[in-house]
């Protein structure tokens, strides 16, 4: 039974907390500042029920501080990097400024609204954007919601999630269109412009494969289609993938390359997406030429020839390629002409050549197994457990993206570049020690 006791003016009550003190004697928890003797009896019996049934919270559990708590559940996490650094810099720079001193079992709904409002007003002013909001409410929610149900340290979330109430209100969706083939040649021409020859083969690649910008980052020359598979290192892969894809060039997307606590790492593809993509003559060619060209173990060698992961890639790769650029003419530059803005792309991200791909697979009839497979998805339930791609439908893939090159193309005339002169092999590998593993890799 709670025990009663009054100091003061107040009463308090105090009740078993289901553990022994070192010297065997029985460990109690209190609370003080009931007025009535009844009210707190009622109270301390409640916390008795608690504690014989195993929902009962601790106090020094409660008590514990959000400035301890959330770096403790961040350790615990088993996430992606990308999800841990993106979470790593929320608890930083969002939620501790706000609740750092705050015990994790006294927050209350009415406090965690009036944040919700601070970041929501944040975000009507510009200073920060709604899908950031949005994010740094997905963490402190699922703060609070593991606060509940692993650790024990509250009885329930503060953030409450009700369902949609009033009328329904449409989310405004981004604005696109068709990717059209001409568009697509106005920005590979554009990047050419900026890039070279890699640019050009680079805009041509992301729409014809619909790979994430992280993994064309991460694509190695031994993973591209000229290489691989035979330069594959696992040997079971090696070997099927050899009597699959001898008849239909094929990439490998094994990787992508990410910032991990600042280090350069190439890491899996986001959702384990490791992905086999055949890819269209046209496409096989112009990677033959590019990596005939130099001797980087990148397909796409930045400007500077390092890896795409340490530039600035929107500022100074995509955005003059969509927007346009004025003619350089200074020294202290490289000497550039004018680029035209690609009207239909301008303000527009890159990410969209993906979407557009996926335009097409649904356009040309493509099952949703080979599509999904292709865009690095899975399919959920029981279609995704029995349905497989099938060589048939990877052929009919390259068909039709090949025909869809090949009548722009008739279309024409159309500007086009000069392939570029291959790199002589002896001096690949005096440059590049890279190389010279890569070659060896292939010959054995």
């Amino acid at each position: 039974m709670p025990y009663i006791e009054w100091r003061g003016n107040k009463c308090r009550v105090k009740w078993w907390a289901g553990e022994y003190l070192p010297n065997g004697r029985k460990k109690y928890e209190w609370k003080s500042g009931f007025d009535d003797e009844d009210v707190a009896r009622d109270y301390g019996l409640d916390r008795e029920y608690e504690v014989r049934h195993g929902t009962g919270i601790k106090q020094r559990d409660s008590k514990v501080l959000m400035k301890d708590y959330c770096w403790d559940w961040y350790e615990a996490q088993e996430l992606r990097p990308a999800s841990l650094t993106s979470y790593k810099s929320i608890i930083k720079v969002q939620i501790l400024p706000y609740w750092n001193g705050r015990p994790v079992g006294e927050i209350t709904t009415w406090e965690y609204e009036a944040w919700k409002k601070v970041l929501n007003t944040a975000a009507a002013r510009g200073e920060i954007s709604k899908g950031y909001v949005g994010e740094i409410l997905m963490v402190f929610g699922m703060l609070m919601d593991d606060a509940v149900v692993k650790y024990k340290m509250r009885r329930e979330s503060p953030v409450i999630r009700q369902k949609r109430r009033g009328k329904y209100t449409k989310k405004p969706r981004e604005i696109k269109r068709p990717m059209e083939m001409a568009v697509l040649h106005q920005l590979a021409r554009n990047a050419y412009t900026v890039w070279a020859y890699t640019g050009w083969v680079y805009i041509w690649t992301a729409a014809f494969t619909a790979m994430r910008p992280g993994e064309m980052y991460g694509l190695q020359r031994h993973y591209a289609s000229p290489t691989w598979p035979a330069t594959e290192p696992d040997t079971d892969r090696r070997a099927e993938s050899l009597k699959r894809y001898g008849e239909m060039p094929a990439l490998r997307v094994q990787y992508q390359h990410q910032w991990v606590d600042g280090e350069k790492v190439l890491t899996d593809p986001k959702y384990d997406s490791h992905r086999t993509l055949v890819v269209p003559p046209f496409l096989h060619e112009m990677h033959e030429a590019l990596l005939a060209s130099h001797a980087s173990p990148w397909v796409f060698p930045a400007l500077n020839g390092g890896d795409l992961l340490g530039t600035q890639f929107e500022k100074h790769y995509w955005h003059p390629i969509r927007d346009g650029a004025k003619e350089r003419t200074s020294r202290r530059h490289k000497l550039r002409p004018a680029i035209p803005a690609v009207g239909e792309m301008t303000g527009k991200r890159i990410y969209l050549l993906r979407h557009g791909h996926k335009e097409w697979l649904d356009e040309d009839g493509h099952s949703e197994i080979a599509s999904e497979s292709r865009m690095g998805h899975e399919v959920a339930g029981v279609k995704g457990l029995y349905s497989n791609v099938t060589p048939g439908m990877e052929l009919r893939i390259v068909e039709t993206l090949q025909d869809r090159w090949e009548k722009f193309w008739q279309s024409g005339p159309f500007w086009m570049p000069p392939v570029p002169t291959p790199l002589p092999v002896d001096q690949k590998v005096a440059e590049f020690p890279q190389a010279r593993r890569h070659m060896e890799i292939h010959a054995s």
